[in-house]
């Protein structure tokens, strides 16, 4: 009389192989994309950060006599330096790198009662975005991709 051993069902180690090298081909189709529509969505959110920051200070501009623009910096369209507050606290101390928004950071410069200037820069150049914005009085925005600040002269945000 025949005996049978039963043995468990296993995946070889060929088969394990196999699953893990499927496995991190995908994985290495899939990270870069979803990485760089991280920077896109940064970028995206840094011209609508940048446009309501240029409006705001339109408004300021409007509503203070005589007519000027924040002289003190963003803090000037936050409470209680202004009621009602046009922007929120959060962007207004977005003006480093430590206290970046959604990878990006901004530089208000007052200039005169006619004219500032604002950049929109990465925190980390090349991870959290790559294009650098400016905007001004006139409400053109523009951009560079080559690490130098932007200016009247450069691509024009569409």
């Amino acid at each position: 009389m025949k005996v049978f051993i039963d043995r468990k069902k296993a995946f070889t180690l060929v088969e394990i192989m196999v699953v893990l090298a499927i496995v991190s081909l995908l994985a290495s189709l899939v990270i870069p994309q979803m990485l760089r529509s991280r920077m896109n969505a940064n970028e995206v959110a840094a011209i609508a950060a940048m446009r309501h920051i240029s409006n705001s200070c339109q408004v300021y501009y409007n509503n203070v006599g005589p007519h000027t623009y924040p002289p003190n910096g963003l803090s000037d369209l936050t409470a209680p330096a202004s009621n009602p507050s046009y922007i929120d606290l959060r962007l207004a101390g977005a003006i480093d790198v430590a206290n970046a928004k959604q990878g990006y950071y901004y530089e208000y410069t007052f200039i005169d009662r006619e004219t500032f200037t604002l950049f929109g820069k990465p925190s980390r150049p090349n991870r959290t975005g790559v294009r650098r914005f400016h905007i001004d009085e006139t409400g053109v925005m523009t951009y560079t991709t080559d690490g130098t600040d932007p200016g009247p002269n450069s691509l024009i945000v569409q």
